[in-house]
């Protein structure tokens, strides 16, 4: 989505956001406030709304404006807010996490992986996978460690306690980044053998990374 510069609420909502981070908080949430003020349909509210949220000190207010910019988004109902859903979903499930409401906080990050195709490629989408990757392992729903006696969580403990950020580098992006579903344990797999076939490893962390492999070779049928 391309938010027009000079609209009046894109323009209140970049002023907000630029004092946010000059950590001038105060004034970004008045800068919020006026823009929400000044929206004069559901796309303008939704984008106000989007960002009064990002501004709350607790969770109940956060789940308010995240589920008001959820309602003005579905309203819209077009292109220019499609990119919105990942990140409002993701935000609401983890409004609902922190009050204690994983069940209904799971289905709010599994919209939000859903939906992450729609966002652009970029450090943004690979940000906001690993926080709705986070939210999944948090309620129960994706864990790239979960099976019974799965070496690998024990193996990534001792790269990162011996800092070895060659392996690390490779693996965390599918390690922590891991949905749940069919392509991401692939590209997990994948990334566990670059990193067995370099045969670098000591003794026991390359057999770890074999059984690894096997298992989650296994798994996949």
């Amino acid at each position: 989505m391309s938010p027009d510069p000079e609209n009046t609420v894109v323009q209140l909502c970049a002023q907000g956001m630029r004092a946010e981070g000059e950590g001038r908080d105060a004034e970004a949430r008045s800068l919020f406030t006026r823009a929400w003020e000044s929206a004069g349909d559901d796309y303008e509210a939704c984008v106000a709304a989007h960002y009064l949220a990002r501004c709350q000190s607790t969770p109940e207010d956060a789940l308010h404006w995240n589920l008001e910019c959820l309602a003005r988004a579905d309203r819209v109902g077009d292109e220019r807010v499609r990119p919105f859903y990942a990140s409002l979903h993701g935000s609401i499930g983890g409004a609902l996490l922190e009050l204690g409401e994983p069940g209904r906080a799971r289905g709010h990050f599994e919209a939000a992986a859903g939906r992450l195709a729609d966002l652009p490629p970029g450090q943004y989408a690979q940000w906001l996978r690993l926080c709705v990757a986070r939210g999944l392992r948090a309620t129960g729903t994706a864990d790239p460690g979960a099976a019974a006696g799965d070496p690998l969580p024990a193996l990534m403990e001792r790269l990162c306690a011996r800092v070895d950020l060659d392996s690390l580098g490779l693996l965390l992006p599918a390690y922590l980044g891991d949905l749940g579903g069919p392509e991401d344990a692939e590209r997990l797999t994948t990334a566990l053998r670059m990193l067995h076939a370099e045969r670098r490893l000591p003794g026991p962390e390359q057999t770890a990374l074999g059984r690894a492999i096997a298992a989650r070779t296994a798994a996949a049928g």
